[in-house]
């Protein structure tokens, strides 16, 4: 079919699907040690993990809806990746697993003499384990229709596929963004079940944004050089995939700033704990480097018209990104277990890797399994038209 992999690029993602899996299953084996060893450790590190690569699933398909209600040459060319790490999620369900086995070890209000009475209607194991059935159903649904009408458009034309695939999008995006407030409340504000931020599930839509534009943007540079986005693909495109990762990275700044300073100069007891634990013994280095090199130095290269369209440098900072990415749940996460001060173990690496490599095999899987451009979307033309110029 036009705009299938031809056999180089079909050869590389065998390739990265083989790496993935190769790096996926050492590093699990070395974290089920990890997990014999230090069991309540491997919990923390999975929790993170699992956030963090169930994360760049959800922002992916989130882009992907925005494009369909907005349109534009920039989500054409990038359509099919997005497409295909929404087809990731039954594999992060079951990357979900293992935490409800480990939820009494990670969260104080599971443990025995611990609940918390005013919250415990909310605050329970069965509740809690509902609603990750319901944000898993929800989202599977959602990136289904989006594949199937997506490739229905390819075979039998745009419409009335193209209108059914904007009406989803409208409605997908509102669900999108009531399971992703409730999901991160759920999974790691109830950390500290006694403090609370009304924009926590608005900080984690823009962080899910950054990670899977950073991703989208590394794919692109790694199979942009072969037939059919060879010929398709230009500086252009990139140009404006630099834009919206550079916009991205501003509105997340804006939203954990404006947390932060409300939080701040509300000076509450019940709340200012929270950010003091994260402003000492350690922590407050890591918080330094988010500022520095998940904002300010994305920041200052994305303002160069010429970083913006040069492959390598755009790799550079969207692979800066991913890793500032994980390092940003650590942040938000860890503390609430090591109180006394930073303490990074071995399994907080091997788990992410472990993860993502069996993440990253599912996902190359399905980006070689269909034409890696719409063939007969609307704006296709207009797409194509808009690198030549």
């Amino acid at each position: 079919m036009m705009f299938a992999p031809t056999p180089e690029l079909a050869n590389d993602l065998d390739r990265f699907r083989r790496l993935s899996l190769l790096a996926g299953a050492a590093a699990l084996a070395l974290s089920a040690l990890g997990f014999v060893l230090s069991p309540d450790q491997f919990f923390r590190s999975w929790l993170v993990a699992f956030v963090f690569w169930n994360g760049v699933a959800l922002g992916s398909m989130a882009i992907c809806m925005l494009h369909h209600m907005t349109g534009g040459a920039w989500g054409l060319v990038i359509r099919r990746i997005l497409e295909a790490a929404s087809r990731t999620f039954p594999l992060t369900a079951l990357l979900f697993l293992p935490l409800l086995a480990g939820i009494p070890k990670l969260y104080s209000w599971a443990q025995p003499g611990q609940e918390l009475h005013e919250k415990a209607l909310y605050l329970n194991v069965p509740f809690f384990a509902g609603r990750a059935v319901f944000y898993f159903a929800a989202w599977i649904v959602l990136a289904w229709l989006l594949n199937k009408w997506s490739l229905a458009q390819d075979q039998a034309g745009a419409e009335p596929w193209h209108t059914r695939l904007q009406l989803l999008s409208g409605g997908g995006l509102l669900v999108y963004g009531f399971t992703v407030t409730f999901s991160s409340v759920d999974w790691v504000m109830s950390l500290d079940p006694h403090w609370f931020s009304t924009i926590y599930g608005i900080l984690f839509m823009g962080g899910q944004g950054v990670a899977a534009l950073g991703f989208v943007i590394a794919v692109v540079v790694l199979v942009a050089r072969h037939k059919p986005l060879a010929g398709i693909i230009t500086p252009k495109h990139l140009h404006d995939l630099g834009k919206l990762l550079f916009a991205f990275i501003m509105l997340w700044a804006y939203f954990a700033y404006s947390q932060f300073l409300i939080t701040w100069s509300a000076n509450l007891p019940e709340e200012i704990p929270w950010y003091i634990r994260r402003m000492q013994g350690g922590w407050q280095w890591v918080a330094v480097a988010l500022l520095g090199f998940h904002f300010v130095l994305p920041f200052l290269l994305l303002l160069s018209r010429g970083a913006k369209q040069n492959y390598r440098v755009l790799l550079a900072v969207a692979v800066l990104i991913i890793v500032m990415r994980l390092v940003d749940l650590f942040w938000l996460a860890a503390p609430d277990f090591h109180q006394s001060g930073l303490q990074v173990h071995w399994l907080d690496l091997t788990v992410p890797i472990g993860a993502g490599g069996l993440w990253l095999w599912a996902f190359f899987t399905q980006l070689k399994n269909r034409p890696l451009v719409p063939v007969h979307d609307p704006m296709l033309e207009e797409a194509l038209a808009h690198g030549r110029h």
